[in-house]
């Protein structure tokens, strides 16, 4: 799993450059930021379906019947991704030139969660636990049985784990040994965040931006676990909380993989420019019909040394456009 995210990693910095910024494919981060909001949301137990909130999203319309703080949820999420990606990659006056700082982590909080406050604030928040600011009530231990530092300790806490997400990063950059594959080390970030819960809501919302904000400053794609993943991911952060980062490392690669061949690759490339099939993949072909397709010589493709299959987009265009081509009966014409 991970040698595959590395070369498909690899190919994105060799053939196209890195990741588009939002300027340059602007189509691209709408449709993963839309994904996000839904999913990242539906996590935590939000009702809105994909459609409903893609129309939230691009057309300011509340499609449904859903509660208000629900379409404030998407709302707060799809705000927060959006400058996320944003500064990330077209950094502004908010970066200081450091990986993460603890004022992007509380500007996350407080864009993801203000929309939610505004109708539906925490009942046992105080006046300063607001958006942005930490929390100021002890946690009680979760079920799983990992206790959340003490309150007064939390940004001690935070400030620990910026400067060690922030040591991880320039040991990314300076090609160091990180001492476990990449995804395990992000995993271990990730997990360390929701174990100090620094705010009295909203942590599983900021931990997973804030992840996302690490990686694309990194260079990488960010990640989308899916709510059909809610079990496994709970269960990966379950594991993690005891040290085993294996399994969320692992949800963590294949999102990671996922969002390059789903939205990146397929986007950058050109036309004719081969690219896994994997990348290709759309609501018509299925990786299983376009791998077949190609072993039987119905879509142009080549067979690379690492096993894997690739074609383009135009070769997809003219193998759909000759499925649907229609074929004479017998007796006509």
């Amino acid at each position: 799993m991970y040698s595959r995210l590395d070369a498909a990693l690899a190919e994105l910095n060799e053939r196209f450059g890195g990741l588009p910024s939002p300027r340059e494919a602007q189509e691209i981060w709408d449709d993963i930021w839309h994904e996000e909001a839904h999913h990242s949301t539906a996590l935590e137990g939000n009702t809105l379906v994909l459609r409903e909130v893609e129309a939230l999203l691009e057309q300011g319309r509340a499609v449904g019947a859903k509660p208000l703080r629900e379409y404030n949820e998407v709302q707060g999420y799809a705000d927060a991704a959006r400058w996320v990606y944003g500064q990330a990659l077209e950094p502004d006056a908010w970066h200081d030139g450091r990986l993460l700082t603890i004022a992007e982590i509380r500007h996350i909080h407080h864009a993801a969660m203000t929309p939610v406050w505004d109708v539906a604030p925490h009942a046992d928040a105080n006046g300063r636990e607001t958006p942005g600011n930490f929390r100021e009530h002890a946690i009680a231990p979760f079920a799983e049985g990992m206790t959340p530092p003490d309150w007064p300790l939390v940004p001690a806490c935070v400030e620990q784990w910026v400067g060690d997400v922030c040591a991880v990063g320039r040991g990314i950059e300076s090609g160091g040994d990180l001492g476990k594959p990449l995804p395990e080390v992000l995993a271990d970030i990730h997990n360390r965040f929701e174990r100090i819960h620094p705010f009295i809501d909203g942590n599983g919302r900021t931990g997973r931006l804030v992840l996302n904000l690490v990686l694309v400053r990194l260079g990488y794609p960010p990640i989308i676990i899916l709510k059909r993943q809610r079990d496994a991911y709970l269960s990966a952060l379950r594991r993690a909380d005891s040290g085993d980062c294996g399994a969320l490392g692992e949800l963590v690669a294949r999102a990671m993989e996922d969002n390059l061949n789903r939205f990146i690759v397929p986007n950058v490339a050109g036309p004719a420019r081969l690219v896994p099939l994997a990348a290709l993949v759309d609501e018509e072909h299925s990786l299983a019909a376009l791998r077949q397709a190609a072993q039987r010589g119905r879509l142009s493709a080549v067979q690379g040394a690492d096993g894997v299959w690739r074609a383009s987009r135009k070769s997809v265009a003219a193998y759909r456009a000759s499925k649907h081509k229609r074929r004479p009966r017998a007796g006509d014409g």
